[in-house]
């Protein structure tokens, strides 16, 4: 597996955005599409040269980043991916010289608050868009400086 650092515009970045979103309408009725932070800097996993996962990071607040965009494409998944894109994108916030990352899950989602409560996140009071959503699960990780 490969992780590469991809532009928003990437097409790789594109088909798998839209193929999370397809997911999240199937997990959320209702829910519709978002458009993408332009400052987001995404990662992409590849499995022999094919695009399977990707994820990306935003600034939040001062010295705080956000994580977006998780997603393994369903045949991939229970093989390590996720994990690796978070370790991705924790190793390139802490590059950043963050102190800590917030993310956004939902309870319809359960494989993804497993990784997140089993990779050393806490779970959060909401922030932001997600304050009053009986939807979303909010996680903060204090990041460590080597």
């Amino acid at each position: 597996m490969l992780i590469q650092h991809r532009e928003i515009t990437h097409p790789d970045v594109t088909a798998l955005v839209l193929a999370a979103e397809d997911e999240l309408f199937t997990r959320y009725p209702g829910t519709t599409r978002s458009p993408l932070d332009p400052h987001a800097r995404f990662v992409v996993a590849y499995v022999l040269g094919r695009p399977v996962g990707c994820g990306a990071l935003v600034v939040s607040s001062p010295g705080v980043g956000e994580i977006r965009r998780m997603f393994v494409l369903p045949a991939h998944r229970r093989a390590g991916v996720a994990r690796r894109i978070l370790a991705a994108l924790e190793r390139r916030a802490t590059a950043q010289g963050w102190d800590s990352i917030i993310l956004e899950t939902g309870v319809n989602q359960p494989e993804a608050i497993a990784l997140y409560e089993s990779s050393g996140y806490q779970r959060t009071e909401p922030y932001g868009r997600y304050v009053d959503n009986p939807y979303s699960v909010c996680f903060v990780k204090k990041l460590l400086r080597s």
